[in-house]
């Protein structure tokens, strides 16, 4: 594709970053660049922890392990997100609950409190499922393309509840809660896990990589632990648990640190992009643009069309004709309770979510996207 939907970045300032990180002879996960890069996210995301990880799968992964839960637990999740946020459940043994999405694409605040309050119980200290009796120990909420959940509600219900937290927060790096609504607070530190991406489509990337934030120091420490294979005795090689090889490299560190030093611009620029596309098509009556709510700052990592009136085959001749034209674009992942390893699980009154994957458009985002570009883009699917 000659306009790629989000494609990375990099000049002579990442090759340098690279070199220097060679020189010193450690390319594994440990080494200066690891400890710079987690201070560099702890100063953005203002997150009291970060433990950088291999991807934001095994962030996920991890995060659902501090949270406790265990194998058949239950999991609330939205049906709309990427795959990625519903595997690391099934690694654990536990099950998914499929809720739908507001016209945001987020999960819907509505369904999560009605689903709580009208198909669930509290005993014990815990929440459990009427259906199937067993523990809903977490929750999973997606801030979707960098639009952010309307959180505070979720907030409310779920520690009175005491259901744990995630933030999947790996598409939203730079998406800010505005002062009146949560106090100027990023995507990821108000739950009591956020997960963090640096894929390579991701705002900026390490290559691979993603982090945990987290609140409390315990959970920290248990989380540095898991991450680097459980070591008990790192001399003699004692281990009393099972861990994981999750943590981040050195190398991939230091190209983060790299990309660190843009994100700003980047961010300027997918405002800038945003913008651009919102006066494209302003005054079409066949499509529209998906706005961020007015309770937040969006990092508009991927900008979404919304095709009115239209119907499947709309959306699949317009993705032919794009890519027939050089231009990548996608619908919305298809929802994850029509996901083949995922059917036999709970579905809670999913609607909108099947209505959304007919009409809406994943455009062309990459920061350094050019407004004749843009223009191109809209011409070949006005046409």
């Amino acid at each position: 594709m000659k306009i790629q939907l989000h494609k990375p970045n990099f000049d002579l300032k990442e090759t340098q970053f690279l070199k220097n990180c060679i020189k010193t002879g450690w390319v594994s996960n440990q080494g200066k660049y690891v400890n710079l890069f987690k201070k560099k996210i702890n100063q953005f995301t203002n997150s009291n922890y970060v433990v950088p990880t291999v991807n934001g799968t095994s962030a996920l992964h991890v995060s659902l392990k501090l949270s406790n839960v265990k194998e058949n637990d239950e999991v609330i999740v939205p049906t709309i997100t990427y795959i990625a946020t519903i595997n690391p459940i099934l690694y654990l043994k536990a099950s998914p609950i499929f809720l739908d999405v507001s016209s945001d694409l987020n999960i819907s605040v509505g369904a999560v409190k009605k689903f709580i309050n009208e198909e669930t119980f509290f005993k014990n200290g815990c929440t459990y499922n009427k259906l199937s009796k067993k523990k809903i120990s977490a929750i999973i909420v997606t801030h979707v393309f960098g639009n952010a959940v309307d959180i505070k509600p979720i907030l409310k219900i779920c520690k009175k509840r005491k259901i744990k937290i995630i933030e999947d927060a790996a598409e939203s790096l730079g998406t800010f809660y505005n002062k009146n609504y949560l106090k100027n607070k990023h995507t990821g530190t108000l739950g009591d896990f956020g997960c963090l991406s640096f894929n390579g489509n991701k705002i900026i990337t390490t290559g691979g990589g993603g982090a945990v934030l987290m609140k409390d120091k315990k959970n920290y420490e248990y989380c540095n632990y898991l991450c680097d294979q459980a070591k008990d005795n790192k001399i003699y090689s004692i281990h009393n648990e099972t861990g994981f090889n999750y943590k981040l490299s050195n190398i991939q560190s230091a190209l983060g640190c790299s990309q660190f030093l843009k994100l700003k611009s980047y961010l300027k620029k997918k405002r800038k992009i945003y913008k651009n596309y919102c006066k494209l098509f302003e005054k079409n009556n066949n499509y529209s643009l998906l706005k961020p709510r007015s309770f937040y700052s969006s990092n508009h990592w991927l900008n979404v069309l919304i095709l009115k009136n239209k119907k499947k085959t709309d959306l699949e001749k317009i993705i032919k004709r794009c890519h027939k034209n050089g231009i990548e674009v996608r619908p919305v992942w298809k929802p994850n309770h029509m996901q083949l390893p995922f059917k036999k699980f709970q579905k809670y009154n999913v609607r909108k979510a099947n209505k959304i994957i007919l009409t809406h458009l994943c455009i062309p985002s990459s920061p350094d996207l050019k407004f004749k570009d843009q223009k191109k883009i809209y011409k070949i699917i006005n046409a």
